[in-house]
């Protein structure tokens, strides 16, 4: 097969099959007239992804890396709450759980964590939500998060002795749970891979599409969602922005490493 016919295959493949969640995985197939022949075979695998969902998370944590799970020919997309009950994000939009903690599957190909300020210390002082976390994350092929829901997966045991990021107002507090902080947009460390804040998650997203599925089908997923960022600012970063903006936000967010110290104390308590 060319690389045009691989790229060819992918566009159609994303356009026509793109991979069921759990709850309408049972639903009868569309006819999308669409000739699957040239897609190669690995392109499609059954894998199991669990997304955990919580009260005042950070939405965009969640969407950009559920889209590109759902791009994966094969897979099914759980997103896993305490309960079905819908959960509204910091920025107060809903979302609805497909799975509570007991209906997700038991062996993962993907458990992954979405991150939030206030939120995130709740979820993390979760004595379900850190059971839910280790016992899935003891199996699953790659445990991951976005943002500070590294925090999480930390507050779970799942990233001891292990490189990772967050977002870089809480990067430096991974030590509390026996991580190695590292600043980079997409840390892998063995299974674990990690996205530094928010936006991120894109990035995290094709990595794991590459990961799963190999490079062509990750820029295929790219060019479907046409993620091609020109910022009108350069200031998403600790390293670009203007000296006044980093030193307001910091100031902004300076007592958030006391709060993860106190939940982490807790937890160890």
């Amino acid at each position: 097969m060319t690389e045009i016919d691989r790229r060819t295959a992918l566009l159609m493949a994303l356009l026509g099959a793109v991979a069921p969640s759990a709850a309408d995985a049972q639903a009868p197939a569309a006819d999308t007239h669409h000739d699957m022949s040239m897609a190669p075979a690995n392109w499609s695998h059954p894998d199991e992804v669990a997304m955990l969902v919580y009260p005042r998370m950070t939405a965009l944590d969640l969407i950009g890396p559920q889209y590109m799970f759902a791009s994966l020919m094969g897979a099914r997309v759980h997103l896993v709450g305490r309960t079905r009950d819908p959960v509204v994000t910091d920025t107060g939009v809903g979302i609805l759980p497909t799975a509570g903690f007991d209906e997700c599957p038991r062996d993962l190909t993907v458990l992954f964590a979405p991150g939030g300020t206030a939120g995130t210390i709740a979820a993390l002082r979760d004595d379900a939500t850190r059971a839910f976390m280790a016992d899935r994350g003891a199996r699953a092929k790659y445990v991951t998060s976005v943002c500070t829901g590294s925090l999480i997966l930390g507050a779970a045991g799942l990233l001891k002795g292990y490189k990772a990021t967050s977002h870089w107002a809480a990067r430096d507090s991974l030590t509390e749970f026996g991580a190695i902080p590292t600043d980079e947009r997409v840390v892998r460390d063995r299974n674990r891979i990690t996205g530094a804040g928010v936006t991120a998650g894109l990035d995290f997203g094709l990595t794991m599409v590459a990961e799963m599925r190999d490079a062509t089908y990750a820029e295929g997923v790219q060019l479907l969602c046409e993620y091609d960022p020109h910022p009108p600012f350069n200031s998403g970063s600790t390293h670009t922005a203007p000296p006044q903006v980093l030193a307001m936000m910091k100031g902004m967010l300076a007592n958030f490493p006391n709060q993860i110290h106190a939940a982490a104390t807790a937890i160890k308590a």
